[in-house]
């Protein structure tokens, strides 16, 4: 059975968008910046900020990373899911045009889990402190943008892991107010 046309399109799209986002880690200063914040988004970078939280503010720096240490098992646990479910291939895998310019953490390409986990860890984080959006937004972005730079991600994945670290930061917002976790 083939694909739709619309999809075949938006294949062909998303592959082209890859590839030219793809061809800028030949720069060495592009492929060093994004493979250090590829690497600070597996979690050294949401660590290092929980700990941070908890030494600036205490107790309520300590409910904020606990909020921020359940919305990240919860993003885990739903990416694991959606990548058993997809099982999309990876682009450097779909490509051979495309490069890996940095080891991917598992196989499969749908949805982004750095981005993912950046997007929903940003937003309960600035529902505690606003302020924290100045450092924390272009971080985020910057992780996003690193999945496709890298060649590990379609740009699609990223705008739907987005999607779904949204969905999951307001969520986790909903069931667990600020203020209530201790």
């Amino acid at each position: 059975m083939r694909a739709s046309p619309w999809r075949e399109r938006w294949h062909s799209r998303d592959g082209g968008w890859c590839l030219r986002a793809n061809r800028l880690c030949m720069r060495r200063g592009v492929l060093r910046y994004f493979a250090v914040v590829s690497r600070l988004g597996d979690g050294a970078f949401w660590y290092a900020l929980m700990a941070w939280l908890v030494v600036r503010d205490g107790l309520s720096g300590l409910a904020a990373a606990a909020h921020l240490a359940v919305t990240g098992a919860m993003a885990l646990a739903l990416y694991r899911a959606l990548k058993r479910w997809t099982r999309r291939p990876r682009p450097f895998a779909a490509d051979v045009r495309i490069r890996a310019w940095v080891a991917p953490l598992d196989e499969f390409s749908f949805p982004s889990g750095h981005t993912l986990h950046a997007v929903a860890f940003t937003l309960v984080a600035m529902a505690y402190d606003a302020v924290l959006g100045w450092v924390l937004l272009p971080f985020t972005a910057s992780v996003a943008v690193s999945r496709v730079v890298l060649g590990l991600h379609y740009p699609s994945d990223v705008l739907a892991a987005l999607a779904i670290g949204s969905g999951l930061a307001g969520l986790s917002l909903a069931l667990v107010p600020i203020g209530s976790f201790f």
